[in-house]
């Protein structure tokens, strides 16, 4: 029967909650098999061990609608479950255009915090047609399905809303394309990893706060991203090529980057990076995490020594979402469907040409112009912004690995 032919006939809501158990649903089915009704819908949550499970169905021929009722009760009763049972006419009411999925995540989601978010979606125009965790650990995480309001429309209202909340929330538009083959870009200095590379490199050449004089400069405008590099390499000019290997040893991964990686790959997307760093880390980056893009600025090395320049093309801030770019037309992935991730300024115009942006521990600035921040400390929490739950995620890693 269609979704027409159903919009007029009598029709039965038939709830059934109390403890769950193996055998529920079918036994409903069952039951209400003897009297040849059509299903147009069916939902069960469970909660903390309690069920609840609810069919639509047609209405019995003339005579069996008292018969079904008892008969269902009857059956509930004999499993110490509870039933009751609504008349109605037709279907569910349609959801309205314009349909969008919000994520919340929380550390912890208070009661506060999902009311004032519910509020806001109300106050758009929007309903919420269904609520589903994603994952309780290390963060709590809800997905919001909503209708009835347009996607940018929400996705303002929420993000200004989110920044007076301890909650970070994404809105991406609900469709096919959540679950498409995506790529992945990410910086890498602060979000793939803990460190700044060019500190790392500053240490063994025991010039740490000349390089913190030149990053304080261009953080305060007075040096653009291209000036600040070319004066903060020159400080590393005569050190020895063997520092490369001692700076890589010493980067500390971001928790939870590794299982962000290998979720993503084990799912189909592809990953890169780009970093306005060193090729000379994020090559070796590449090769441990199974990346599939990789760019960065290099340092010039000759006779064994670093000569104070790089060479190549400049990443900068431009540089990244030129890369975003060019490793999208190489995997064949829409700029609509990648995911770009970073904190600083110089991420700003990748997330922004990204389809979703995400600022993660970001300034101020970042936060207010990427689609959506996350502010908690484990990378792999982005993963529920893609809709990825943590069942998934646990099922998709190697036993034992880091969360």
């Amino acid at each position: 029967m269609s979704a027409q032919q159903t919009s007029d006939v009598p029709t039965l809501l038939v709830k059934i909650f109390g403890k769950d158990r193996p055998g529920i649903t079918a036994g409903l089915f069952d039951t209400l098999a003897a009297y040849s009704v059509d299903v147009i819908d069916i939902e069960q949550v469970v909660t903390r061990g309690r069920m609840v499970l609810c069919a639509l169905i047609t209405a019995p021929g003339p005579g069996f609608d008292g018969d079904l009722r008892a008969t269902v009760h009857s059956w509930a009763e004999s499993i110490k479950m509870q039933a009751e049972i609504i008349s109605g006419i037709g279907d569910n009411r349609p959801r309205g255009h314009g349909r969008s999925l919000v994520t919340v995540l929380g550390h912890p989601l208070t009661a506060e915090s999902t009311a004032a978010i519910a509020a806001t979606i109300t106050g758009t125009g929007g309903n919420i047609d269904r609520i589903f965790r994603l994952a309780k650990y290390p963060v709590t995480a809800v997905e919001f399905a909503v209708s009835g309001t347009e996607t940018e429309k929400l996705r303002t209202a929420l993000v200004t809303e989110a920044a007076h909340l301890d909650v970070d929330v994404a809105v991406v538009a609900a469709g096919l394309q959540r679950r498409a083959q995506r790529l992945v870009v990410m910086d890498v200095d602060s979000t793939l990893i803990q460190d700044e590379v060019i500190e790392l490199f500053a240490t063994h050449a025991g010039c740490e706060d000349k390089v913190a004089e030149v990053t304080a400069a261009a953080m305060r405008g007075e040096l653009d991203f291209e000036q600040s590099l070319h004066a903060r390499v020159a400080l590393l000019a005569g050190l020895d090529v063997s520092v490369v290997d001692k700076v890589r040893a010493e980067v500390r991964m971001t928790p939870g980057a590794r299982t962000l990686i290998r979720t993503l790959k084990r799912l189909g997307f592809q990953v890169g990076v780009v970093s306005g760093g060193f090729t000379q880390v994020t090559d070796d980056l590449k090769e441990r995490l199974g990346l599939d893009f990789a760019s960065a600025n290099t340092l010039e090395i000759v006779d064994g020594k670093l000569t104070g320049r790089v060479t190549g093309e400049i990443v900068d801030r431009a540089g990244k979402a030129r890369l975003l770019r060019r490793f999208a037309a190489e995997a064949g992935v829409p700029l609509a469907q990648t995911v770009a991730i970073g904190d600083g300024a110089n991420d700003l115009d990748m997330l922004n040409a990204a389809g979703l942006g995400v600022a993660f521990n970001a300034k101020p600035v970042v936060r207010r112009a990427a689609h959506t921040a996350v502010n908690v400390p484990f990378l792999d929490t982005v993963l529920y912004l893609l809709g990825i739950t943590r069942e998934e995620v646990e099922a998709a890693d190697d036993p034992g690995a880091e969360h």
